[in-house]
């Protein structure tokens, strides 16, 4: 059988054996499941397309696996806290949890803490990267969402905390729910709520663009692909899905069953804890407290399958196959390294990790050669071999020396040429 191009991950807190397992999206059949633990909720990353990780339930560490072992590594990542979520940047470059108030941030390369976050009042319940990786948004019980800037975070002067390039402060009760769009920077960003809205906002501007009033309790939301849709699970159980796409201009209304998308699916019994869609938008994953994960056709509003668990769903999400998934013989390309519990890692022959902190996409680097020092360079480089070749038997050296004297001559033309090319260029009048 060929493998699937996407499929469900998903966990509960009730399961004895397993801690998340891996569905086929289309036939529902399991796939792959690791073992070990509780998964807490918004707590499952996938890291480079190699490791699962989770944090585990009521607990201060960070579950790993590779993502074709089922089970787990002996590393662990310890954190001064409980989790209360956990992301992972989509290049792999930065992995993000919330413990207590605070955001930890780490570099997946090094493993070193590169900043702790504290501008929340209370307890850290979602977090997420953009697709590109350039921002992360964090939401918490303190009815804010924050908008950081990874660049303005990731900086070697400790002595003064990053700031927030936006606070989102519409929300009047702890935001439950958060999900990033796609276009990085130019991003939409969706947040739910225990004040019954969902709100729809613009990631470079934090500006609001929609905020929809229900008549129950938002626990969880996400976008379709086009961002046709908004899905919104209730507390009730109920999954509402708004238009994006209404003519109305009013950035403020109360949802109501339409005929122009606005739609309610029905079928879990308590509350919908995550939901996410596939990547062609036709179907929509929900997880529930009731105990299971459903599939819906997202044009019918049918429940065309239903994944029964353990316990109450704490996570569920489509997400594409990575490579080694199906791949049991297969290595990480690079291992994890340790990961630090200190903002700065300890000086001398002690520190940790005995290595170099080095970020080259981050800092300036050695200033690369013009094309003038590397000519400069060769010519000198021929030099000193004609010299020795001189202080050998003599018997080429002429003809070796007339060789790359004909060759410096070349490099000085196409010097002289690119020079006249860029004059041309600069003093064209437009």
């Amino acid at each position: 059988m060929a493998a699937p191009l996407e499929v469900v991950i998903s966990s509960d807190s009730g399961s004895q054996l397993w801690n998340c397992t891996v569905f086929d999206l289309h036939s529902g059949s399991s796939l792959l499941s690791y073992r070990g633990g509780n998964s807490a909720a918004r707590s499952l990353a996938v890291l480079r397309g190699e490791f699962l990780l989770s944090a585990q339930l009521g607990k201060n560490f960070i579950n790993v696996w590779e993502i074709q072992r089922k089970d787990q590594l002996q590393q662990k990542i310890v954190c001064p806290g409980v989790v209360t979520c956990l992301t992972a940047s989509p290049d792999g470059a930065f992995l993000a949890a919330g413990v207590a108030e605070a955001v930890y941030l780490w570099e997946v390369c090094t493993g070193k803490l590169l900043a702790v976050l504290s501008r929340h009042y209370q307890d850290v319940t979602c977090l997420k990267f953009t697709d590109d990786s350039s921002h992360f948004v964090s939401a918490g019980k303190d009815n804010l969402a924050l908008v950081w800037n990874v660049c303005s975070v990731v900086q070697m002067d400790l002595s003064h905390s990053p700031e927030p390039r936006h606070v989102l402060s519409r929300h009047s009760l702890p935001i439950t729910d958060l999900h990033c769009g796609h276009m990085g920077a130019q991003a939409r960003v969706a947040t739910s709520s225990l004040d019954q809205t969902a709100k729809v906002w613009e990631l470079s501007s934090g500006e609001l663009l929609l905020s929809v009033l229900f008549d129950v309790e938002i626990m969880s939301v996400t976008f379709d692909p086009s961002e046709y849709f908004l899905f919104c699970g209730g507390r009730d159980g109920n999954i509402f899905q708004v238009s994006l796409c209404s003519q109305s201009l009013n950035r403020e209304k109360s949802f109501q069953s339409d005929s122009e998308g606005n739609q309610v699916f029905k079928g879990h019994r308590s509350l919908v804890t995550c939901l996410s869609v596939s990547m062609d938008g036709t179907l929509l994953l929900s997880g529930s407290q009731d105990e299971t994960a459903r599939l819906w056709d997202v044009q019918s509003r049918q429940s065309v399958r239903c994944l029964a668990h353990k316990g109450p769903v704490t996570n569920a999400v489509i997400m594409a196959v990575s490579a080694n998934m199906f791949l049991p013989d297969s290595r990480p390309a690079v291992p994890l390294p340790r990961f630090s519990r200190h903002l700065q890692a300890p000086e001398g022959p002690d520190a940790e990790g005995g290595g170099a902190w080095v970020r080259p996409a981050l800092h300036a680097q050695e200033e690369e050669e013009s094309y003038l020092q590397k000519a400069d360079r060769l010519y000198s480089l021929m030099h000193a071999v004609s010299d020795k070749a001189l202080c050998g038997d003599g018997e080429n050296s002429a003809l070796r020396v007339a060789e790359l004297e004909e060759e410096v001559q070349t490099l000085k033309k196409v010097n002289k040429d690119l020079f006249e090319f860029s004059s041309q260029l600069l003093t064209k009048p437009t």
